[in-house]
């Protein structure tokens, strides 16, 4: 059995391209479905702010693609059928660790994590994107919803 090496390579090529779609963190950008909204919005102003990383993503998808192009990698082992068979599990098995790995690894972000004293002297924390960077002592706007986020106080 002969390898198509232009299948194997698109294969590569699409798991990379799905394992690369990181979540959008920034504080700036809205679901299409949350337009419209109301959300509930309280002032306050930040006690901490302080760098932190986010994971990266494990959804599957770098994991199935890994395992579909390693399946198809490893069964082009010649030596007959039984060669093949196994070329191709052992093929999937490390194309799926592999994808799983890129994916995640290439989805990790950094992200700031803000802890915020409310008006009536509650404190929560919320974590989302480095930009706009917000400081100990800025006043700011918290705003509640499906993706809650903080951003300066309007002067």
């Amino acid at each position: 059995m002969q390898i198509n090496h232009k299948f194997c390579s698109i294969l590569i090529s699409i798991s990379l391209l799905l394992c690369s779609c990181a979540r959008n963190i920034s504080p700036d950008t809205y679901a299409v479905g949350t337009v419209g909204q109301v959300n509930r919005a309280v002032k306050g102003v930040i006690i901490n702010a302080r760098q932190v990383n986010i994971s990266g993503s494990q959804s599957g998808i770098g994991a199935t693609s890994g395992a579909a192009a390693g399946g198809v990698a490893g069964s082009a082992i010649g030596g007959g059928t039984r060669a093949n068979i196994i070329g191709a599990i052992g093929g999937a098995v490390v194309g799926g660790i592999i994808g799983s790995a890129i994916e995640e690894g290439s989805t990790q972000q950094t992200g700031m994590e803000y802890v915020v004293e409310t008006e009536n002297g509650a404190l929560i924390t919320l974590v989302q994107g480095k930009e706009p960077k917000l400081n100990a002592g800025d006043r700011v706007v918290v705003i509640y919803g499906t993706t809650s986020r903080v951003i300066p106080y309007p002067k």
